[in-house]
């Protein structure tokens, strides 16, 4: 048995050369290809690869994208974020429920189920979080005390130009 990482860009090797002893100490061959993006894109929207390194983004209010990430109807269709194929009955009925919700609660609770079955399934191997926010700015910006929880501090959706601040670093006023 022989697996391949499909990548796109050279600095996720890292990320898919670290299987590659514990597979092959399985007796699983691993080769790592890194191509262009188009050739990428193109082999993602077929399905064909092996392995890939891949996110799905979510926001605090999930929805009609959980059918495109996991539902049995986008399994087959080429260029479906349904990476995996997955065709799920009880996956599908999550996402109707999560979808359809009447409530916050009733969101929340389905999405936890959602969750709890795609992570019992082993579908995907979580590669890395970061819960913190890199960003780079002068000091000649303001912005609300309190900043939304996601969405890179909403830089610079929520931001604005301060001259008081920006005449104390010299900036253009």
């Amino acid at each position: 048995m022989t697996v391949e990482f499909l990548l796109e860009e050279p600095v996720l090797e890292r990320f898919a050369l670290f299987y590659k002893p514990t597979l092959e100490r399985l007796g699983i061959g691993v080769t790592v290809r890194t191509i262009d993006d188009a050739q990428f894109e193109n082999r993602v929207r077929a399905f064909d690869f092996d392995i890939v390194v891949a996110s799905w983004p979510e926001s605090l209010s999930p929805g009609n994208e959980q059918q495109e990430y996991w539902g049995s109807r986008s399994a087959d269709r080429p260029g479906s974020r349904n990476l995996i194929g997955i065709k799920n009955p009880a996956i599908d009925k999550l996402i109707d429920r999560l979808v359809f919700a009447k409530s916050r609660e009733e969101l929340v609770a389905a999405t936890n189920a959602l969750d709890r079955v795609l992570l019992w399934n082993y579908y995907i191997v979580p590669q890395w979080t970061y819960s913190k926010v890199r960003t780079a700015r002068w000091d000649r910006f303001s912005h609300p005390d309190k900043l939304p929880e996601y969405g890179a501090s909403a830089f610079p959706t929520v931001w604005w130009w301060d001259a008081a601040k920006a005449a104390k670093t010299g900036g253009r006023q």
